[in-house]
C-alpha cells in the first residue's frame, strides 16, 4: 500500500494539526513534549485529530474532528504510519474505517498511551509487545 497524507477533496477525510490547535489555545488545549511526539515506538498509542466530512450521495451533510486512536507500527524519523482502532463511522465516499492504515506526524498526535499488551497481543500479535 502507498500511504499518503489525505485531503478532504479526495478523501473525505484529513489530519488536523495539533501543533496548531495547541498554539490557538495553550491554556486550553495541551499536547506532549515534542520529546515525547518524536518517540512513540511500535505499540504505543496515538490520538489524532480527524477532520471527517460525512456525505450523503454528493451532498455534505455534516464535517466535524473527532479524536481517535491509532495504533503506531512505524516510524522512518519523520513519519509515523499507526492502524485506526477507532471507529469513524460510515458515510458515502469515505475511505476510513477501523483497521485502516493512517500515515501521521509527530505534529498530529495530541496525546499518547500505551495499550494493555493483552489488548496488542489480541489485536495484532506477539509483534507489538515490547521486549525488556
Amino acid at each position: 500500500m502507498n500511504l499518503r497524507f489525505t485531503s478532504i477533496e479526495s478523501d473525505h477525510w484529513a489530519l488536523v494539526s495539533a501543533e496548531v490547535r495547541h498554539q490557538e489555545a495553550p491554556e486550553t488545549f495541551a499536547i506532549p513534549p515534542a520529546g515525547v511526539r518524536n518517540s512513540l515506538r511500535r505499540g504505543d498509542a496515538a490520538k489524532l485529530l480527524f477532520d471527517i466530512e460525512t456525505r450523503e450521495g454528493l451532498q455534505v451533510i455534516d464535517r466535524g474532528v473527532d479524536r481517535m486512536w491509532v495504533i503506531v507500527t512505524d516510524f522512518d524519523g519523520t513519519n509515523y504510519i499507526g492502524i485506526l482502532t477507532s471507529d469513524p463511522g460510515k458515510a458515502d465516499g469515505l475511505n476510513l474505517m477501523r483497521g485502516s492504515e493512517v500515515l501521521f506526524s509527530p505534529e498530529h498526535i495530541c496525546e499518547v498511551d500505551r495499550p494493555p499488551d493483552e489488548f496488542l497481543r489480541k489485536e495484532f500479535g506477539e509483534r507489538f509487545i515490547a521486549k525488556e
